[in-house]
């Protein structure tokens, strides 16, 4: 790979000597006698030289002008100083400003080579440096994003496993983690949080694996008692996610709990109230609910767009979050013709 200097020195004269100097080494340079010029050229270009060599003395901008401009753009590549001052504080400006090291007028062509290698070589090592700390920024990342889509399939896997008993198919699942992302997307929820809400959903239901068959089942309608425990299912879900460290089953575990609260408080288990029950209990309500009435099930027919809306508008405020609800009709027939496309298909990440 070619090696690529810069040059700044207002005498032509100079600028020919270090070129002539720097093919030695193999380097391209780009020479220029304007500092202010080559200054706009590095902005413009972003570019990434080896090494720099500046003139001290200049008009426009000097040498210490020019080198604080250039470590804005670019703050590792060493720049060699040149000047024909050997004036202790100009070199301490210098050092100050971001100068690597010096050269002194007239340029003497051994000095040059050697320092321009040193320098070379250190530019080299940080390369290496820099580009090993990528490969493993990059080796990171796609490991944890590893991590994370195992993470999601568990949880949709977990999702799933509580479907298997129940009436519904995989698709369900599916259908309600999309629900309450659209909704959750709706009220302006942060990105991350509506991510934790969208992979934690499909737990809702995950207490049915301890309902007993004989009332999960069940073609008709549940005694009392039957729905008494029935309705157990949300703390039993709370329970089976209650030491998991994962934050998404730590959603999971409040929708798990909460998903059958009501905005009036006539809702179980706890018959919490409003804003008290977490947003993404309410959010998952609105979504499984819109899905339950979308759905055939053993005990009923799918209700049409138009009943649902109507329910959902007469539940604002008293099963459902007021806000909720505006967002629901406001996506309604977007919901609609997804849950068309999406009645049977497996559920997927």
């Amino acid at each position: 790979m070619t090696l690529r200097a810069l040059s700044v020195d207002d005498n032509p004269i100079n600028l020919a000597i270090i070129e002539e100097f720097a093919r030695e080494l193999g380097l391209e340079v780009n020479s220029f006698e304007d500092s202010t010029d080559a200054i706009e050229y590095c902005r413009l270009h972003q570019l990434d030289f080896d090494i720099v060599f500046l003139d001290y003395v200049m008009p426009k901008m000097n040498g210490i002008e020019f080198l604080l401009a250039f470590r804005e753009i670019c703050a590792t590549t060493p720049v060699i100083m040149i000047t024909a001052d050997d004036d202790s504080a100009v070199r301490y400006n210098a050092l100050n400003a971001g100068a690597t090291d010096f050269l002194t007028k007239p340029l003497d062509p051994a000095e040059f080579l050697a320092r321009t290698k040193n320098l070379l070589r250190i530019k080299e090592y940080q390369n290496l440096v820099a580009n090993r700390a990528m490969l493993l920024e990059r080796e990171v990342r796609e490991a944890t994003r590893e991590i994370q889509e195992r993470e999601y399939e568990a949880l949709i896997l977990l999702g799933r496993a509580s479907e298997m008993r129940d009436t519904e198919t995989g698709a369900h699942i599916n259908r309600v983690s999309h629900f309450s992302r659209e909704l959750a997307r709706g009220i302006g929820l942060d990105p991350k949080f509506i991510d934790l809400i969208y992979y934690g959903s499909p737990l809702h239901d995950i207490g049915k694996v301890g309902i007993p068959d004989a009332i999960l089942l069940k073609p008709g309608r549940l005694t009392e008692s039957e729905m008494e425990l029935m309705r157990t299912h949300t703390t039993l879900g709370f329970d089976i996610l209650l030491n998991a460290k994962s934050k998404y089953m730590e959603i999971g575990r409040n929708i798990a709990l909460t998903h059958h609260e009501r905005w009036d408080g006539d809702g179980y288990p706890r018959m919490i109230v409003g804003e008290a029950i977490p947003i993404e209990g309410r959010i998952t309500a609105v979504a499984d609910v819109f899905d339950a009435l979308s759905s055939r099930r053993p005990y009923k027919e799918p209700w049409s767009l138009y009943r649902i809306v109507e329910y959902m508008q007469e539940q604002r405020g008293k099963q459902f979050d007021p806000q909720l609800v505006d967002v629901f009709i406001a996506k309604a027939n977007e919901f609609w013709v997804f849950m068309q496309e999406n009645m049977d298909i497996p559920a997927v990440l």
